[in-house]
């Protein structure tokens, strides 16, 4: 009777972690993007919703660039936002694109879109 040997072995081991780090790098500097997109999110859903349909452009930006210094926003301000109003609703939108550098010069371009309205 002949014991075959099961499982992974060295070269395989390290072609495995290769690609498991080679995820995680792209990832770890992914997570941030996002992260910083559901906070462009929440506040435009706040900045709309603040003060009813009565704000004006200018109210909307300006607190639109308050909330973000708290939140740490970077990637767009106030001046980005696109303000429309339906019946009584503001509507804010915004649309940015982030470029994340990933290993010399390979990147990845994310375009990103937040409508205040549901």
């Amino acid at each position: 009777m002949h014991n075959k040997q099961l499982g992974l072995g060295l070269g395989g081991l390290l072609a495995v972690s290769a690609i498991l780090v080679a995820v995680a790098m792209v990832g770890i500097k992914l997570v941030p993007s996002y992260l910083e997109f559901m906070a462009v999110k929440k506040v435009i859903k706040a900045v709309a919703n603040e003060k009813g349909g009565g704000a004006t452009v200018a109210e909307i930006r300006k607190s639109f660039d308050l909330r973000a210094t708290v939140d740490n926003i970077g990637a767009l301000t106030g001046a980005d936002l696109e303000v429309s109003k339906e019946g009584n609703q503001i509507v804010v939108a915004a649309k940015y694109r982030k470029e994340i550098p990933l290993v010399a010069n390979i990147g990845i371009h994310i375009d990103f879109s937040a409508v205040s309205k549901d």
